[in-house]
C-alpha cells in the first residue's frame, strides 16, 4: 500500500476558474450553481489557519478536502438538479486559462483546497448546457507570497497515480517523498487517485537549468491504463512577463519515468 503525507503550500494566480462538465450533460442554470466558497466581496485572510495538510491512501475512493479546511483557502459547490446518475462524472477546470481536470460528485457537489493571491480574485463555474456563474472577491492581505514559478500536472484517467518531480538547478529534488526542498521550492498536494492536479511552486526560483519528470507510479487496479501526463509551466504569473507552456506526454504503463521538460530560469 502506498500512504503519503501531503500538504497544499502554493499560491495560485489570480482565479479565472471554469468548470465544465464533460459527463452527463443536462440543461443547467445559474440559478442551479451554488458557490459555498469563495464568496463575493472583500476579505483578508492574514492570520487565517488554512489548513493544507491530508493523508492519501493508495488505493483510494477520492482525495477529500480536509476537515477543517478554512474557507478562505477552498472552493467548494453544487451544480444542483444535475442528472441523477451513479458515481461522479469528470468536469474541466481551468484556472488562469490552464485546463485541469475536476471530480463532480454524484450529487453535483465539488469541492478542492485552493489558496488564493492578494488581490482581485475571480471564479467562474460553467455548467453543462453553457451556463455560468462568477464570483469576484478582493484579498486585501498583502503579506501573501506570491510564486514566480509554478509547474502543474494533470492527467486524464480515474483511479491512476502521476508523480510530479521538479529537480531544480542546485539539485534539490522535490517530489512526494520530500515534498519541499532547502531553496524554497516546494510541491503541494500529491493526488494518488486520478486527474491530479499537483502543483510544485517556488517564490524565489534559482537561476539555471530546471528538469520536469512524470513519474507514472501505478493504478488502483491489476492493468494499467494509458494515461495522458500534461505539464504546464507559468513563471512570473500575473505580471506583464507572464509566460506560459503545456506539454502534452502519454504515459503508456505503471513504473514509467519520463522526462517532460527542461527548461532555464534566466
Amino acid at each position: 500500500m502506498k500512504r503519503k503525507t501531503t500538504g497544499w503550500m502554493t499560491a495560485a494566480g489570480n482565479g479565472l476558474l471554469v468548470l465544465a462538465c464533460l459527463q452527463g450533460a443536462s440543461a443547467a442554470h445559474a440559478s442551479d450553481i451554488d458557490f459555498a466558497a469563495p464568496l463575493n466581496g472583500w476579505r483578508n485572510t492574514s492570520g487565517d489557519s488554512e489548513r493544507y495538510s491530508q493523508d492519501v491512501h493508495y488505493p483510494a475512493v477520492s482525495v477529500a478536502t480536509p476537515e477543517g479546511q478554512s474557507k478562505l483557502a477552498l472552493i467548494e459547490g453544487q451544480i444542483r438538479n444535475a442528472p441523477k446518475k451513479k458515481g461522479k462524472t469528470v468536469s474541466t477546470l481551468v484556472v488562469d486559462g490552464t485546463p485541469l481536470p475536476q471530480r463532480v460528485e454524484e450529487d453535483g457537489k465539488f469541492s478542492r483546497p485552493y489558496a488564493f493571491p492578494a488581490g482581485s480574485n475571480g471564479v467562474e463555474l460553467r455548467a453543462p448546457d453553457g451556463s455560468r456563474k462568477r464570483v469576484q472577491f478582493y484579498d486585501a492581505y498583502s503579506g501573501k507570497t506570491q510564486p514566480k514559478l509554478r509547474v502543474l500536472l494533470a492527467w486524464d484517467t480515474d483511479g491512476t497515480d502521476l508523480d510530479l518531480h521538479v529537480v531544480s538547478p542546485d539539485g534539490a529534488h522535490a517530489w512526494y517523498g520530500d515534498r519541499v526542498v532547502a531553496n524554497g521550492g516546494a510541491l503541494d498536494v500529491d493526488v494518488t487517485t486520478g486527474y491530479g492536479p499537483e502543483i510544485y511552486s517556488s517564490a524565489a526560483p534559482l537561476k539555471g537549468t530546471y528538469l520536469v519528470f512524470v513519474n507514472y507510479y501505478g493504478s488502483g487496479s491489476d492493468r494499467s491504463d494509458m494515461t495522458v501526463a500534461q505539464v504546464t509551466i507559468i513563471t512570473n504569473e500575473n505580471t506583464p512577463n507572464e509566460k506560459s507552456e503545456t506539454i502534452r506526454v502519454p504515459m503508456r504503463k505503471a513504473g514509467e519515468l519520463t522526462l517532460v521538460k527542461t527548461f532555464v530560469m534566466p
